[in-house]
């Protein structure tokens, strides 16, 4: 029968942290690390040679370091999920992470049953933000209202009028159905530019999507 594990490429260059994660991980009977990395350049190459299913990835890495390695391993691999380890929290390091293409990251203490459901989640498809960081973004959202720039609907900027106007919404908070009813559209149509929304950015989900307009001055706060 076709083996079921997961397979991990981990990337971690404080050898005893990488030890403990080793321990833990591989006690979970669905999950296994095939190759071991200390630095962004060693990751690459055993990308190259390894079949992954994910990479779990140090942000702070000697060399060209965690983030360097992450946007290169996406630049190769688009489909290889990418979950990143990291000490600190900042709202930038976070629009960092999500330009360089991670699906998610998660903070050093995070509890081991934590990062195992992290680790399968973003295996399966989903993202995974620190909840710490998600509410300082969102209180962000609540204390900084955010606007669409009219004078960034340029050929430069992929999305539409439209497109910048519901992306507003969802950063402050909206659901498809206050979305609908504060443009007078049906929750379908909301839908669908969601959908274009998320590919045009090249991202899987809406706060995401948000992170990325922000960085990108596609949507900003009112100073």
């Amino acid at each position: 029968m076709p083996s079921t594990e997961l397979k991990i490429l981990l990337v971690e260059d404080d050898e005893l942290f990488r030890l403990g994660l080793q321990v833990r991980l591989q006690q979970e009977a669905d999950l296994e690390i095939v190759a071991e990395a200390e630095d962004g350049e060693t990751a690459i190459e055993l990308v190259n040679h390894h079949a992954v299913d994910i990479v779990l990835l140090d942000v702070g890495l000697p060399g060209i370091g965690g983030i360097e390695a992450c946007r290169q391993i996406k630049q190769r691999y688009p489909n290889l999920p990418i979950l990143v380890l990291t000490s600190h929290s900042q709202n930038s390091l976070i629009a960092r992470l999500i330009s360089a293409g991670a699906q998610g990251y998660c903070l050093k203490g995070i509890a081991a049953e934590k990062l195992v459901l992290a680790l399968r989640s973003v295996a399966a498809g989903a993202s995974w933000w620190d909840e710490n960081a998600t509410k300082e973004i969102r209180s962000t959202f609540a204390s900084q209202p955010i606007e669409v720039d009219s004078k960034l609907s340029t050929p430069g900027n992929p999305l539409t009028h439209r497109e910048q106007e519901i992306l507003l919404l969802l950063a402050n908070r909206k659901t498809n159905q206050e979305i609908a009813e504060a443009l007078y559209i049906t929750p379908g149509t909301v839908r669908v530019h969601v959908h274009a929304i998320l590919h045009k950015l090249g991202v899987s989900d809406r706060h995401a999507a948000v992170m990325i307009a922000i960085q990108k001055q596609l949507i900003q706060s009112d100073s």
